[in-house]
């Protein structure tokens, strides 16, 4: 099965995430499904910029939202130049087999503006099989 690819070009900065499912790290019956997120940042633009802080919402399909805000991302405020790439995997632990994210990256460029590049909603979705499975065990 081919991950889901999404993407967005916002501000000059094109985000990209490929979310997976992790099943050995899950474990269904007390409702804990862990995802984890490749995310690839491309600064198409001809401005410097480094990446000041970032906004998450996150959704279970069980009805939760939870936002989280913070700096950088995985302890890295990185500055990316013209056709610079900065890439990293995260994850986030959900109630329920499905669920979204979405969110932001806040950037400041070398004269001091900053922007917000956003981040494409992606879908979170366990594979049913795999859930199955282990209920099993």
């Amino acid at each position: 099965m081919r991950r889901p690819f999404y993407y967005r070009l916002s501000e000059g900065m094109r985000i990209s995430v490929r979310p997976q499912y992790l099943p050995g790290h899950s474990f269904p019956p007390l409702q804990r499904f862990v995802f984890a997120y490749d995310v690839r940042i491309e600064n198409i633009s001809r401005r410097t910029a480094q990446l000041m802080s970032r906004r998450w919402l996150i959704y279970d399909s069980i009805g939760e939202e939870l936002e989280v805000v913070g700096d950088g991302v995985v302890g890295l405020q990185p500055v990316l130049g013209p056709g610079d790439v900065h890439e990293y995997q995260s994850f986030c632990v959900l109630k329920s087999p499905r669920g979204w994210m979405e969110g932001e990256y806040f950037f400041r460029t070398l004269d001091n503006t900053t922007f917000a590049a956003i981040i494409p909603r992606f879908d979170l979705i366990a594979d049913a099989e795999m859930i199955d499975d282990e209920e099993r065990l």
